[in-house]
């Protein structure tokens, strides 16, 4: 799941459960006058946390020892972006109240947000030690489990939650979600149903079931689950992508040459197989020209989608040029093939193979996250652009020729560039 957007939902959608449990359990004698804790709290889930904070800030000039008033003011400055202050504050609400659940509830969402799992994770294991009985508790662990990719641990901590709130809908998302990453189509689709039935309302539900529909189902409905998240939450970043994915994934084509590149992502190290067995050069040329129609299926899916009434908000602008670029490069590259076979000049029409070649280093660059990166690739893209260029200028078939291998074999360069992928 996303990121930012969602942690920053979630916490929101949190606050309610926690917070007047959180008011009762600490220690303090005094209880502020004009409940100014309740406003913060009803400006937290507003969204509007600098406000909170300038509520929580004034309480605590009064009362500096308010245990709760630092676990909320923790959940101010995390929504903010401020992590390492929210990270100092929550400690300071542990610190206070270290027996009551509640502080370590806080501290484990606040070290989740700043991503820092293992405090997350030993925050959330405190909790539960102090009130295993609690499902959010749970809940907060399982999204903990979420966040480094441990998706058994997940689906174990949303079921223990479960079987102490069965009609949890945020536990039952969050189950769907963890089948769905496991692999198990029917526990993930069975789950994501049962959670938009509990609570239609639901982002996190209706985001279950778009993601269990776009692994297992059918994307069409998983586009109908992705708009429903941004009719909900219209801030949901995450929701537009798989949006997006959605919508292309409703074409066949499409969906089969996605399969085949994901897959086979290209790991580099096996190039090395090439001097112990030549022949398997001609199944690392058919990988290589699957992902090449991948790829220009995906330029021509983005295209369509871009240009069209109901769609082009979803896509920014840099996605619609570089699939308007790609789009370009084949159309150039048929029309130099064709001049070079009617002109009789083969560095022209291999030249022309190259143009189209180079959707693939295109493509792959502008699909890299990392900026340094996707700067690599992108360097690489031009200087093959150059190379083919040359060719043309010196009439060279072989600068062509090796140029257009180039280009093809740009899945394994990338696979190299970006080392090991990172978990989500």
């Amino acid at each position: 799941m996303d990121g930012h957007g969602a942690q920053l939902r979630d916490a929101r959608q949190r606050l309610g459960r926690v917070g007047r449990a959180a008011a009762l359990g600490q220690r303090q004698t005094v209880t502020p006058t004009g409940d100014p804790l309740e406003r913060a709290r009803t400006l937290l889930q507003l969204r509007r946390p600098a406000d909170a904070e300038r509520e929580l800030r004034g309480v605590l000039a009064r009362q500096p020892q308010y245990a709760t008033a630092h676990a909320f003011l923790a959940l101010a400055l995390v929504q903010q972006d401020n992590a390492a202050e929210a990270v100092e504050e929550s400690a300071e609400a542990v610190r206070l109240a270290p027996d009551h659940w509640s502080t370590h509830y806080v501290a484990a969402q606040v070290h989740h947000r700043a991503r820092r799992p293992a405090d997350a994770l030993a925050a959330a294991t405190t909790a539960l030690r102090l009130n295993p009985e609690h499902p959010p508790i749970w809940e907060q662990l399982a999204r903990t489990h979420m966040l480094v990719g441990q998706w058994g641990q997940m689906a174990d901590a949303a079921q223990r939650g479960l079987a102490i709130d069965p009609e949890d809908s945020d536990l039952v998302s969050l189950l769907s979600l963890a089948r769905t990453q496991l692999g198990e189509a029917q526990p993930a689709r069975a789950a994501a149903a049962h959670a938009v039935r509990l609570d239609p309302e639901s982002a996190t539900a209706h985001l279950a079931y778009g993601r269990a529909e776009l692994a297992f189902g059918d994307p069409r409905r998983a586009a109908e689950a992705f708009r429903e998240v941004l009719r909900l939450d219209p801030g949901y970043g995450h929701a537009r992508d798989l949006l997006v994915a959605a919508l292309k994934q409703r074409n066949l084509l499409y969906r089969r040459l996605a399969g085949v590149r994901g897959r086979f992502r290209g790991g580099w190290r096996l190039l090395f197989l090439l001097p112990a067995i030549p022949p398997v050069i001609l199944v690392f040329f058919v990988v290589a020209l699957l992902h090449w129609a991948a790829w220009v299926a995906e330029a021509v899916t983005t295209l369509r989608l871009a240009r069209g009434k109901a769609t082009q908000l979803l896509f920014e602008v840099v996605e619609s040029r570089v699939a308007m670029l790609c789009c370009g490069l084949v159309a150039v590259g048929a029309v130099a093939l064709g001049l070079g076979i009617t002109f009789g000049s083969e560095p022209l029409g291999t030249a022309g193979v190259g143009a189209m070649a180079l959707v693939t280093p295109a493509q792959e660059a502008a699909h890299t996250g990392s900026e340094r990166r996707r700067t690599i690739l992108y360097g690489w893209a031009v200087l093959l652009a150059l190379a083919l260029v040359a060719s043309v200028v010196l009439a060279s078939v072989g600068v062509a020729l090796l140029s257009v291998y180039a280009c093809l074999a740009t899945i394994w360069v990338a696979a190299g560039v970006r080392g090991r992928p990172q978990l989500r």
